[in-house]
């Protein structure tokens, strides 16, 4: 059948696959921009996985020029530095101050721990009504001239100028893209989350905490003065023979602890199954994303689907509000120009996304390499990782993890 005269098929200058962090922002900065797209979303409301994460200064610039930073801050406590513990002795490291300038940062970092669905939300609810299509799961891409037509599994069809995969870590239009699976890092990361009475609250000072073992690394964040965000990874062989019951994994990784503070100790075993989420960390080979299609012709790829990485410099949610804001900005000056017919637009969008895969190539390498590396020392086993990371590792842990967050995605009409 000839999909130009089909009447079930719906015509959208911009589609987005995915509802997730990446997928919102790029449309709330095309938004921004006055340029309209359709989300479609495979689930029947705004999925969350993971339940928060830490929000660097790279991320409230973002956060700011999609015009939403203000109010995330009211909801999200400021974080005011990092200690790191060690699980075997007890001993703490000094406290390494959020707020000290830094040679690219006078005034220091904005460091908080951002929920996951507020953050969603609120993306969200600056849309304009009827942007998400959920229960929309794409089952195929195909092409049509200039367009992209987008099959779903009820049977609908979209027609588009630009496809955009904001599809996570198992992408279907990184597929298309030919780009390669992710690869397994071997580790395991269990989250975790616990609601305080607001009459009551949590104990904890505004910090990062964090926590290295003999192979393992844990985490614990304050989103605000009533919930409190914890993360532990490991090598997965190791978890797993803990058993695969959520009950006993958080046994498990109390025992891990060690000499950790009893108040933290506490926290997970306070936290309710339904409030805890384990998964296998996956990552995007740093060759691939150097080589491989970020985008081609009037497709790209953002978030996860571009850039899956180990969470342990905390800049996969970060890098994807970066990637939105790069993306609104140089996809809406190419649909903003002036095109005579069909063929001259479909040049300025294949221009668009390509200078968008030039300025998000080598962020995206050097934020998966960092977070490999890093991942790798502070759960080393070894006798030299565990030299480095216990005798020169934590007092620049933070330094690095810092560093990356220096990063300025730009505002959108820049």
């Amino acid at each position: 059948m000839d999909h130009q005269i089909r009447s079930d098929m719906i015509e959208e200058d911009i589609v987005i696959v995915g509802a997730g962090v990446a997928g919102l922002a790029t449309a709330l900065g095309l938004h921004r921009m006055g340029l309209k797209s359709m989300v479609l979303e495979s689930w029947e409301n705004l999925r969350v996985t993971g339940f928060a994460f830490g929000t660097f200064t790279n991320a409230w610039k973002a956060l700011d020029a999609l015009g939403i930073g203000d109010t995330l801050r009211e909801q999200h406590i400021l974080l005011q530095g990092s200690v790191a513990t060690s699980m075997i002795s007890g001993i703490w490291s000094p406290l390494i101050s959020f707020s000290n300038p830094r040679p690219n940062m006078p005034q220091g970092h904005e460091v908080r721990c951002v929920g996951r669905t507020v953050l969603l939300e609120t993306l969200a609810n600056e849309l304009p009504h009827g942007t998400i299509r959920f229960c929309s799961k794409v089952v195929s891409i195909e092409e049509q001239g200039y367009f992209k037509l987008i099959h779903s599994t009820d049977g609908s069809i979209v027609k588009t100028k630009v496809l955009i995969g904001c599809d996570g870590v198992n992408s279907m239009v990184a597929k298309w893209l030919r780009l390669q699976d992710p690869l397994s890092a071997g580790r395991t990361a269990t989250r975790g989350h616990v609601v305080f009475k607001e009459s009551e609250g949590h104990s904890f000072d505004p910090r990062f905490l964090q926590f290295f073992g003999d192979g393992c690394r844990a985490g614990l964040l304050p989103l605000n003065k009533s919930t409190v965000y914890w993360f532990f990874t490991q090598a997965t062989s190791t978890l797993r023979s803990a058993d695969k019951e959520i009950e006993e994994i958080k046994q498990y990784i109390v025992k891990k602890l060690g000499k950790a503070p009893k108040q933290v100790i506490d926290i997970i075993e306070e936290t309710d199954n339904e409030s805890i989420a384990s998964s296998p960390l996956r990552f995007r080979s740093p060759v691939n994303i150097l080589f491989g299609n970020i985008s081609k012709e009037n497709v790209c790829v953002a978030g996860d689907a571009l850039h899956p990485m180990t969470p342990d410099i905390a800049q996969g949610g970060n890098a994807a509000l970066e990637d939105g804001v790069t993306l609104a900005r140089c996809l809406s000056r190419a649909l903003l120009r002036n095109a005579p017919n069909e063929k001259e637009g479909y040049n300025n969008i294949k221009e668009g996304l390509d200078k968008y895969a030039k300025e998000r190539r080598w962020r995206s390498f050097e934020l998966i390499t960092t977070a490999y590396i890093v991942g790798v020392i502070q759960e080393g086993r070894g006798t030299v990782s565990k030299f480095i990371r216990d005798k020169l590792w934590s007092p620049y842990l933070a330094g690095i993890v810092l560093s990356r967050a220096e990063f300025d995605c730009g505002k959108l009409d820049t």
